[in-house]
């Protein structure tokens, strides 16, 4: 891990799951996506079924590959990587989440443009846990 400057490996194969984090042994480190508490729906709003599920599809979501501290930005006096409306390719970073003092760079791994900032700026994120939505 050291000789390739990497924070954090994952394999699965056949039903067995391996997870090795750097300096793990200072932090919990969750072996499968923690549940997400899912934001209000639209139907639960009052909007019928069928116009929620044609909403949701058209969304990807960016998700946390990685517990950390969440941050929108390099550093505080620097704007935001990403905004709504911003158009991401697959290379394009868009926020850091830092994790046992390591900054890490997260990219959107996906093309299309941000519809929603689902993590909050210097928040506690979950492996697995939603950033991004992107259409």
């Amino acid at each position: 891990m050291k000789k390739n400057d990497l924070s954090v490996f994952e394999m699965e194969k056949d039903g067995f799951r391996l997870k090795l984090q750097k300096g793990a042994g200072e932090q919990t480190v969750f072996a499968a996506p923690a549940p997400v508490a899912a934001p209000p729906t639209p139907a639960s709003a009052g909007l019928a079924p069928a116009a929620e599920a044609g909403k949701t599809e058209a969304f990807k979501d960016i998700l946390s590959p990685m517990v950390g501290t969440f941050y929108r930005a390099g550093s505080p006096e620097t704007p935001a990587f990403v905004d709504i409306g911003k158009e991401v390719s697959e290379e394009t970073v868009v926020c850091i989440i830092e994790a046992m003092k390591v900054m890490n760079e997260i990219k959107a791994e996906t093309k299309g443009v941000i519809v929603e900032i689902v993590a909050e700026n210097g928040k506690p994120v979950q492996f697995g846990q939603v950033l991004f939505r992107v259409k």
